[in-house]
C-alpha cells in the first residue's frame, strides 16, 4: 500500500483504583480517561454488562462512533466535490456483538443509519451513491472484518421522510 503514512497517539489511564488495585473483580472500577494533546479529554468506562460506567463512553461506542464519522467525514466530502449540498446529516448507528461461553467476543456487524437533507436542488440519487462511495473510502469501515452496512435516508429541505 503505497502513500502517505499517518500516525496517530493517544493516552489511556486507568482511574478506577479504588484503594486496592485489582485485589478483586469488585475492587475496582473499569473507569479510564483517553486524553490526547489540545484535545478534551474522554471518560471512558466499560460496557455496564462487564460492570462499568454507564454514564461513560465504552468501546464499544466509541468504535460505532468512529465508524459512522469515518462515513459521515468521507460523504460530505464526495457531496461538496459533486456540488450537492447537504444541510444536515444524523446518523443512530447500530452494533451487534456476540460473546462467546469463554467471555471473548467480537462485533458481528454495523449498520449506519444516516439521514441526510439536501437543498431542494441537490441530486438525491447522486446523493445515495455518494454513500456507497463514502463507504469504499471510509479509514475506519475499511480496517474491521466485520460488514458495515448502510441504510440512507435521503430527504430535501422542506420535506418530511416517507
Amino acid at each position: 500500500m503505497a502513500g502517505k503514512q499517518h500516525t496517530y497517539s493517544v493516552k489511556v489511564v486507568w482511574t478506577g483504583n479504588t484503594g486496592t488495585g485489582t485485589s478483586s473483580a469488585r475492587s475496582y472500577t473499569r473507569d479510564y480517561d483517553i486524553t490526547a494533546p489540545g484535545k478534551p479529554t474522554i471518560e471512558g468506562s466499560s460496557d455496564p454488562s462487564f460492570r462499568g460506567n454507564p454514564a461513560r463512553w465504552n468501546p464499544e461506542d466509541l468504535l460505532l462512533a468512529s465508524l459512522s464519522a469515518c462515513h459521515k467525514l468521507w460523504f460530505l466530502g464526495l457531496c461538496a466535490q459533486a456540488g450537492i449540498i447537504v444541510t444536515a446529516y444524523e446518523d443512530h448507528a447500530t452494533g451487534e456483538m456476540k460473546e462467546d461461553r469463554t467471555g471473548a467476543g467480537q462485533f458481528t456487524s454495523v449498520t449506519l443509519h444516516p439521514r441526510v437533507t439536501l437543498s431542494a436542488t441537490s441530486d438525491a440519487e447522486k446523493a445515495l451513491d455518494l454513500h456507497h462511495k463514502a463507504h469504499d473510502m471510509c479509514f475506519i469501515a475499511r480496517s474491521v472484518n466485520f460488514p458495515v452496512m448502510n441504510e440512507p435516508v435521503i430527504i430535501h429541505e422542506g420535506e418530511q421522510d416517507a
